[in-house]
C-alpha cells in the first residue's frame, strides 16, 4: 500500500518537502535552508513546531484529503481500518480516535499527505497572494523552518498559521515555535540596538548560528551538532560500555568503530570539525573509564596507551559531505 500510495503522491508534493520521500534525505532539507538564508533575501526566521503532530491528526480530515486523489473505495476502506487499528499497552487495546497507526509503515506517508494539503499548499497561495517580499519554507516530516524577507509577512503569516492549524486540529508548541531575526544583516542589526548576539535556531539536529569568516568578515552560516543530542549520546555510549566492559577490546573497538563512524556519517558538514573531536575525545574518555573498571589491573591503563587503540578502532573526525551550496546545485 505505501508503495503505490508513493507513486501517486510523489507526483503532488511540493519541492520544499523532504521527509519520508524517495531520494530525499535530512542532509538535503539541510542544504535548503542553508542556501536560502546564505544566497537568497532572509532576513527574519520562524522556527514552527506542531505540538505531538502524529498524535494529533485527524482520521476525517486524512480520508477527505485523500479522496481528492484516490477513488477506490476499497483502498479508503483499508486506511480508515489501518487508522482505527487502536493502541496496545501493556496488552491492553484502546481505540484510537485520532493520530496515525502505532508503529506502522504507513504513518509516515499518511503524516505527509495531510500535512501536504493542511500546510504545504496553503504556503504556496499564502507566499503568492500575501507576502510582499521573498519567503522560503523547507519541511522535514513535521518539523520546518521558513525564512522571510520582511518583518511584517513573518508577523502576519505566524499569526494566520496558527488559525490554520487549528482548522485541521493541529497546534502550535508554543514554547518551541519563534521568530528571530537572523541573516547576513542580523548581527549588525542587533549590535547597533545592543541587543548582543543573535539568536540561533535547531533544525534537524544541528544549531543554525550567524557567524563571519576569518578572511574577509563576511555573513558565514554556522552549522554545529546540538549540545544537547551530543550530550545523550555520549551518555548512551558510555552507559553501553559500562554493561559490557568485560568483552574484548576487538569486540568493544569494532562497536566504537561503527558508532563513531555513524555520527561521522550524519554530522560531518563543513563546519563542525570541532564538534567531531570532542565526540570522538568523550567516546575514548568512556571507553578508558570503562576499561579501568574491569578489575584492578585496569586501574593503571594510561590515557596514552588508549591513544594507541583508538588510532587502531576509533576512526578521526573528518568532513564527509560537500558544501550544501554543491551538492543543491547538483
Amino acid at each position: 500500500m505505501v508503495e503505490i500510495l508513493q507513486h501517486i503522491y510523489e507526483e503532488d508534493f511540493l519541492n520544499f518537502s523532504y521527509g519520508a520521500r524517495p531520494y530525499r534525505s535530512q542532509h538535503d532539507a539541510l542544504d535548503a535552508i542553508y542556501v536560502a538564508i546564505t544566497q537568497r533575501k532572509v532576513s527574519w526566521i520562524l522556527d514552527a513546531d506542531i505540538r505531538s503532530f502524529y498524535d494529533s491528526l485527524e482520521h476525517e480530515w486524512l480520508l477527505k484529503f485523500m479522496e481528492h486523489r484516490v477513488a477506490d473505495k476499497r483502498v479508503l476502506r483499508l486506511i480508515r481500518k489501518f487508522l482505527n487499528a487502536g493502541v496496545s499497552d501493556e496488552g491492553k487495546w484502546s481505540r484510537a480516535v485520532v493520530g496515525t497507526p502505532q508503529g506502522a509503515v504507513i504513518s509516515s506517508l499518511l503524516a505527509n499527505i495531510y500535512l501536504h494539503y493542511s500546510l504545504d499548499l496553503w504556503v504556496k497561495w499564502w507566499r503568492n497572494h500575501h507576502a510582499r517580499g521573498e519567503v522560503y519554507i523547507v519541511r522535514y516530516s513535521d518539523d520546518f523552518v521558513m525564512g522571510f524577507q520582511y518583518q511584517s509577512d513573518a508577523v502576519r503569516f505566524q499569526v494566520e498559521l496558527r488559525e490554520r492549524m487549528e482548522k485541521f486540529g493541529l497546534e502550535l508548541h508554543g514554547d518551541k515555535t519563534r521568530l528571530i531575526e537572523f541573516g547576513r544583516f542580523a548581527a549588525e542589526n542587533h549590535k547597533s540596538r545592543g541587543d548582543g548576539k543573535p539568536e540561533s535556531f535547531d533544525f534537524l539536529g544541528f544549531t543554525h548560528i550567524c557567524s563571519t569568516r576569518r578572511k574577509d568578515g563576511k555573513f558565514k552560516l554556522h552549522r554545529k551538532t546540538i549540545g544537547k543530542r551530543l550530550r545523550s549520546k555520549i551518555k548512551e555510549v558510555r552507559q553501553i560500555l559500562q554493561r559490557n566492559r568485560h568483552k574484548t577490546i576487538r569486540e568493544q573497538g569494532n562497536w566504537l568503530r561503527s558508532v563513531v563512524l555513524g555520527h561521522f556519517n550524519y554530522y560531518g558538514v563543513p563546519g563542525n570539525r570541532e564538534a567531531l573531536d570532542a565526540f570522538r575525545t568523550q567516546v575514548g574518555h568512556a571507553w578508558l573509564r570503562a576499561l579501568r573498571r574491569r578489575s584492578h589491573k585496569g586501574r593503571g591503563l594510561t590515557w596514552e596507551r588508549l591513544q594507541r587503540w583508538m588510532m587502531r578502532w576509533i576512526p578521526t573526525a573528518r568532513v564527509q559531505h560537500p558544501y550544501p551550496n554543491q551538492r543543491l546545485c547538483v
